[in-house]
């Protein structure tokens, strides 16, 4: 089940007027800060303004490292895999919670969000990059594996089933950016914002008090060109799609989205899928499942969650579709705003 066309979608970009802000008034309050940093397989960017915007940046920059050392399942030391191998452990305080809202998105969407899907994963090449297209034989040995809902887990311990293994990339990134928004609050920080690869986390307002402009990349185009500019204040905004990681066999694309129920990539109706919410980790996860159902079961599952997120969403037809709360706040980056279809 390849796709004809080059999967495309996904990340979203951080648009950053540095130069038409004004300074945060007197006292050190128009100070900023900025650093980057490299961590789980992304480049990342903080950037905060008031006068502890050093120390938070800098505990900002520190905990996204740990989390990255507790989270890789590129790291044979880090806490998933050691569970990964072992089958069974006691979990941290991070991982709890994590498992803990990976375990209620799982429910929600009916298994579309499953962090057991590290086996497909793994049969498939993605995270080690030897690409491989697995016969049905293959799949058919696997698939039985990815279901959350074979995890023992008692509030503390966790025992997975034989053969299962976990990859919490698809939330973990969403729990990083909701903890340097703690981080950055506890020193005082109520302006900034960061960009942890196609997540984004804004924090409060702009020093000058407009809102924050968070790009949405075109899947049709090339890498790096805007679509359009979504304007947020305290969100965080992810985008989920197929350009970023894929691979082309036999004139097919395979996307690293994989749809959990067939075991194949993804191949619905959506080219992207930006998810607007206050809660960084039902984002993250969002924008995977939602990628998923595609359009008319995404639509039909905002309705009914419509307090808890908006959404953006592209179709594979080029249609530019934005939930009725944010869509006043969308800009398309070539102007006619016009044709935004309006979800209501």
């Amino acid at each position: 089940m390849g796709r004809k066309e080059k999967g495309t979608a996904a990340a979203v970009l951080l648009v950053l007027s540095l130069g038409g802000l004004l300074e945060y008034m007197a006292g050190g309050r128009n100070r900023s800060c900025t650093e980057q940093l490299f961590a789980m397989d992304t480049f990342m960017t903080f950037t905060a303004y008031g006068r502890n915007c050093e120390e938070a940046v800098e505990k900002a920059v520190e905990e996204v490292r740990r989390l990255d050392g507790l989270l890789s399942t590129g790291n044979a030391s880090s806490e998933v895999s050691q569970l990964n191998v072992s089958g069974e452990g006691v979990l941290s305080e991070d991982m709890s919670v994590i498992f803990g809202h990976s375990m209620e998105i799982y429910e929600k969407t009916g298994g579309l969000f499953d962090v057991t899907i590290y086996p497909l994963m793994r049969l498939w090449g993605f995270p080690t990059q030897e690409y491989h297209v697995p016969t049905e034989q293959e799949l058919a040995e696997v698939l039985p594996l990815v279901n959350s809902s074979l995890i023992k887990y008692d509030g503390s311990t966790m025992q997975l089933e034989d053969g299962q293994q976990m990859d919490l990339g698809g939330i973990a990134k969403g729990y990083a950016s909701a903890r340097v928004a703690e981080i950055f609050c506890s020193y005082g920080v109520r302006s900034g914002i960061v960009s942890l690869g196609g997540n984004v986390q804004a924090i409060g307002c702009k020093p000058d008090g407009g809102m924050w402009k968070v790009g949405i990349q075109d899947p049709f185009g090339g890498q790096g060109e805007p679509l359009a500019v979504l304007e947020v204040e305290d969100r965080a905004v992810i985008t989920s799609g197929g350009y970023e990681r894929y691979f082309e066999e036999n004139g097919n694309t395979y996307i690293h989205i994989i749809d959990p129920r067939t075991g194949y990539p993804a191949d619905g109706d959506l080219s992207s899928v930006t998810v607007v919410s206050p809660d960084g980790m039902l984002a993250d996860a969002l924008s995977t499942a939602l990628y998923i159902m595609g359009y008319d079961d995404a639509v039909d599952w905002w309705s009914i969650h419509r307090e808890e997120f908006d959404m953006v969403l592209v179709t594979e037809e080029g249609r530019i579709c934005a939930t009725e709360g944010i869509s006043e706040n969308l800009s398309l980056f070539s102007g006619g705003e016009e044709n935004i279809v309006v979800i209501q």
